[in-house]
């Protein structure tokens, strides 16, 4: 099976042309993505056709779950497409299906290099079945937006103020007044991740404000664990420090694999910039 390794901000996966393949698709995810056995990666996403966009693609994580999108996955699969000739080499913008979306990339050229993919990835939704959360079984009224952006919760002692909402996947947001770097996020990140509002899991990201254009940020990924890059969460959170009056609208947000870039109206969808970037490409001996 040919395969390509991909990285968005370093955020990592294993690129496969699946026209015409059929396979356990949660299997192989599991022992191509093992960083020791495998080929290493945070999930391995199987570009696919598609009825709606130009191509169709899904996800699947370290532990063999499926993702409904990917931001960063998304760009990758526009560089992917690109850089196998599947589209014409100076096409402006590149659909996308996910389970959750039909997703636009659109290309930021430099000197005739492609630099940056910007992506569309919807507008955020905040409705309790789209996130999804089950109000009843945590603590505290959630009655509209504004109290799912202070939504309290106790993990391991620590409480926590959660922002909660959908971007396409599940996310929650968490905004820190200490260095991101301090936050025991390999500790609760895994408690927060299960839960039990959260019938679907959930995405945790623990962001800190540096200005009202940057901020900082670390990401536990549900189904994979701590990621160097979250596209949807970098999305997420851009969402959040808009409606809590934190930042603007267009925010550079700094994870520990590079930089992405959110840009946000207040009422409309929501754009992810960053780079996307093939690292090697090889064969699976299966």
């Amino acid at each position: 099976m040919d395969f390509t390794k991909m990285q968005g901000a370093a955020n990592d996966f294993v690129m496969v042309d699946a026209h015409n393949m059929k396979r356990n698709w949660s299997k192989l995810a599991i022992a191509v993505c093992d960083r020791h056995l495998g080929i290493g990666a945070d999930s391995l996403i199987i570009l696919l056709p598609s009825d709606k966009a130009n191509f169709g693609m899904r996800t699947f994580d370290t532990d063999g779950s499926e993702a409904e999108t990917c931001g960063n996955g998304i760009r990758c699969l526009a560089r992917y497409v690109l850089e196998k000739g599947l589209v014409s080499q100076d096409i402006e913008e590149i659909t996308i299906e996910t389970v959750a979306a039909i997703n636009r990339v659109k290309l930021e050229r430099n000197g005739g290099r492609v630099i940056k993919f910007w992506a569309n990835m919807g507008k955020p939704r905040f409705a309790a079945d789209m996130i999804p959360v089950n109000l009843k079984a945590g603590k505290g009224d959630v009655l509209d937006v504004k109290s799912m952006l202070s939504y309290k919760v106790t993990v391991s002692g620590k409480e926590l103020t959660l922002n909660l909402v959908s971007m396409g996947n599940p996310h929650a947001v968490y905004f820190s007044q200490e260095p991101v770097a301090d936050f025991p996020l390999s500790k609760l990140g895994p408690l927060v991740e299960n839960l039990p509002i959260f019938p679907n899991r959930v995405n945790f990201e623990v962001a800190r404000v540096l200005d009202n254009k940057h901020l900082e940020a670390r990401v536990w990924e549900r189904g994979v664990g701590e990621t160097l890059a979250c596209g949807s969460g970098a999305c997420a959170i851009t969402v959040s420090s808009k409606l809590c009056g934190y930042t603007e609208s267009k925010v550079d947000i700094k994870l520990p694999g590079g930089v992405l870039n959110g840009e946000w109206n207040g009422n409309g969808e929501v754009v992810l910039g960053g780079p996307a970037e093939v690292v090697f490409e090889g064969k699976w001996p299966d």
